[in-house]
């Protein structure tokens, strides 16, 4: 049994495709099938079917395999760059799933910094909604997500990266522009811009703003802390959500923040599947993420 053969059960049960698998490891569909009843025959167990719908799925034993083949091939994955790290040159590919706002807003700092010092390391990042990043960590899509409000779950480890500030933000002509500092309860009776309801930073919003008794007016409903930031911009609404997320609307002026008397932040973690064996390449960029937070005493990335 051959790590290849690991590699291309690995890719067929992620593609759902016994062509798409055989791209992927430049073989013909019919050699992708030869290998899938190879391993069923070693096994004496049937490792795929299809589905009432047609689709392929692994059977239960199947899924069993597929887990302990994707942590062989991480292990693999990363003996292999730490060999070649002996040589003193990291390389080899990141994979990292965060929502739209780091990536925008956090992460580019660090990914440009990293991408310098590490030329040779290619980095992808995928934007996700929150659920689906756990999914692909749990899944080993991903070699770690970057959330917010991190959350417990049994394959699940959390690094937390730090709390990111939550202010008021509103555009200069509303009548809370001007001020400093306002206690939460003022926003009652509020047009309010929020996230989904589905999205952990509205769900923790919403729970501040109903521990102190505070009932605002959800105008809109939005996914994407863009259009949020544009909506509030052409003064629909207010909103709450991290500082680090309006840095620049804040310097051209065309939004504003304003503290509450009461300290709220969002905390943000890297989160990665239990006995994940994190790569050469892996480890230098979650140091570099946590160095980022050390240094700036903020977090290193936030998400919506």
């Amino acid at each position: 049994m051959h790590i290849e053969s690991l590699k291309v059960f690995c890719d067929l049960i992620d593609t759902r495709s016994f062509s798409k698998a055989g791209t992927k490891n430049f073989v013909s569909q019919s050699a992708v099938s030869q290998q899938i009843r190879a391993l069923e025959d070693k096994f004496n167990r049937r490792l795929v079917e299809r589905s009432r719908g047609g689709s392929l799925v692994p059977t239960a034993a199947g899924m069993t395999f597929y887990q302990g083949c994707r942590e062989i091939i991480d292990r693999f994955n990363s003996l292999t760059e730490e060999m070649k790290g002996l040589g003193n040159i990291v390389s080899g590919q990141v994979r990292v799933a965060t929502i739209y706002s780091v990536g925008i807003h956090e992460l580019s700092p660090v990914l440009k910094r990293f991408i310098r010092s590490y030329p040779q390391v290619n980095v992808h990042i995928e934007y996700s909604r929150p659920n689906k990043v756990y999914e692909d960590v749990i899944n080993h899509v991903i070699d770690m997500g970057i959330v917010a409000y991190p959350t417990p779950r049994p394959q699940i480890e959390i690094m937390p990266l730090g709390n990111d500030p939550l202010v008021l933000v509103c555009s200069p002509e509303h009548e809370l522009a001007a001020r400093k500092r306002i206690d939460i309860r003022i926003l009652d009776g509020q047009r309010f811009i929020g996230f989904e309801r589905d999205i952990p930073t509205r769900k923790a919003v919403d729970k501040i703003l109903r521990d102190r008794g505070v009932s605002v007016q959800y105008v809109m409903e939005l996914d994407n802390i863009e259009t949020v930031k544009q909506t509030v911009e052409a003064d629909l609404g207010v909103t709450i959500v991290p500082r680090a997320t309006v840095q620049n609307e804040l310097r051209a002026g065309t939004l504003r923040a304003v503290n509450f008397t009461e300290s709220f932040a969002r905390p943000i973690g890297i989160i990665y599947r239990k006995g994940k064996i994190f790569s050469a390449a892996a480890r230098k960029f979650v140091d570099m993420l946590t160095e980022g937070h050390q240094q700036s005493g903020e977090p290193a990335g936030g998400t919506s």
